[in-house]
C-alpha cells in the first residue's frame, strides 16, 4: 500500500511539473495583468468581435488549432458552461490552413460559442505556444487563471 501512495505521489509530482514548465512563459495569471486587446474577425458570420465584448463579466479565451487531437475532446467542456451560462467563452482559431478547416473542425463538435480567426499577432500577444491554450479573466478583463493542455468540465469549472 506505502509502494502504491509512492507512486502516486510521483505521478502527481511529475504532472504539476509538466503544467509548470507549460506555463512559464504565459502571460502571468496573478490578477494584476489585462489581457492584451483584440479584435478579430468571426468564423460564423462576416461581422468582427472585440474583446470589450468580454468585460463586465468572467470570461474565457480559448486559442485552438483545428489539427489539434486534445482541443477536440477538451472543446466540448467549454462549450458546455460557456451554453449553460456559467461562463463567457470565445474560441480563438491560430495554425489554421483555412477558413474551411476551421469551419468543419466547429461543425463536427457543434460548438455554439463565438468562434473568432486570430493570426500571429494574437498568438504573439497572448504568448501561445501550444494548444489548448486558455486564459480565464474576470470582470475587468484581468488575467485570473490560466493553463495548457486539455482540461475537463470540473478542472475549468475549479478555475473559475
Amino acid at each position: 500500500m506505502l509502494k502504491l501512495l509512492g507512486q502516486a505521489f510521483v505521478i502527481v509530482l511529475v504532472f504539476f511539473a509538466v503544467s509548470t514548465y507549460q506555463e512559464r512563459n504565459m502571460l502571468p495569471d496573478s490578477g494584476a495583468q489585462m489581457a492584451p486587446p483584440f479584435h478579430l474577425h468571426m468564423l460564423q458570420s462576416k461581422q468582427t468581435y472585440s474583446s470589450i465584448q468580454l468585460k463586465g463579466q468572467q470570461s474565457v479565451v480559448y486559442f485552438f488549432a483545428p489539427w489539434c487531437g486534445v482541443c477536440r475532446v477538451s472543446m466540448p467542456n467549454i462549450d458546455k458552461l460557456h451554453q449553460q451560462g456559467k461562463v463567457k467563452a470565445v474560441a480563438i482559431a491560430l495554425d489554421y490552413r483555412s477558413t474551411e478547416e476551421v469551419t468543419k473542425f466547429v461543425s463536427d463538435l457543434q460548438l455554439e460559442m463565438p468562434v473568432l480567426l486570430g493570426d500571429q499577432a494574437t498568438a504573439t500577444d497572448y504568448k501561445v505556444q501550444a494548444y489548448p491554450t486558455y486564459y480565464v479573466l474576470d470582470e475587468n478583463f484581468m488575467i485570473t487563471e490560466r493553463s495548457v493542455g486539455y482540461s475537463s468540465e470540473i478542472g475549468i469549472r475549479a478555475r473559475l
